[in-house]
């Protein structure tokens, strides 16, 4: 990969800096609310997909993070594993859905669905803390997605009480849009790369390549 990344990643950091202060300002309301703590995990076992900026991002983070070594191996073979686990899944929700289950439902069963991250370790805490994805940083507050709120069954805040919200499209809304500035960086001939989500267990285990970027030079017929 040719391309220089440093100014999207830098900007990146920017959006999960605000995601973090927005962290900190709930639970600076409501501290009796907010009930995370080192050793907990579970949020490390929820399933969600990373925009290609971010899987990047931890991608790269990693590599920095661990040399080629014991503890390299084993990370990736967990990410190997997990990430078959959510091929069977993800198999079998497509086929709830050919079989008429409505989304939403299919939905909640997702939610509902626990799977151990890779980089946690027996420990319960997370291996690459620093740079853990956005999804990871709030999880512990109210959040909301297209007008759905959501928060941690741990936390101790009330059902049907309002409390300061971290509404989720705004921060996705961003990363859409630098996923789009990192495709045009990159010059991809995939028209569509903006478009790939990936879990972070497929994120650790992908070589973010010429090839697989689509910024190589194809061979000529």
């Amino acid at each position: 990969m040719s391309a220089n990344l440093s100014e999207i990643f830098t900007r990146y950091e920017a959006i999960r800096n605000d995601a973090d202060t927005l962290f900190e300002k709930i639970r600076a309301a409501h501290p009796d609310r907010v009930l995370c703590r080192e050793g907990c995990g579970d949020c490390c076992h929820a399933l969600f997909d990373l925009s290609l900026v971010e899987a990047m991002y931890v991608k790269r983070a990693f590599e920095q993070a661990f040399a080629h070594g014991p503890q390299r191996s084993a990370i990736l073979a967990r990410a190997s594993e997990t990430d078959r686990a959510l091929t069977r899944l993800k198999r079998g929700f497509f086929q709830k859905e050919k079989n008429g289950l409505p989304q939403e439902k299919i939905l909640a069963c997702a939610a509902q669905t626990r799977l151990s991250c890779p980089l946690l370790d027996a420990n319960a805490r997370c291996l690459l803390y620093e740079a853990r994805p956005i999804t990871c940083r709030i999880y512990g507050v109210p959040t909301a997605i297209a007008g759905q709120g959501h928060v941690c069954g741990f936390s101790a805040f009330e059902k049907g009480r309002p409390y300061p919200t971290v509404h989720l499209d705004k921060l996705h809304a961003r990363l859409d849009a630098l996923t789009r500035e990192l495709a045009t960086t990159l010059n991809s001939r995939f028209t569509k790369l903006h478009e790939v989500y990936t879990p972070l267990s497929m994120s650790l285990i992908t070589a973010y390549d010429n090839t697989w970027l689509g910024t190589d030079q194809p061979e000529a017929k």
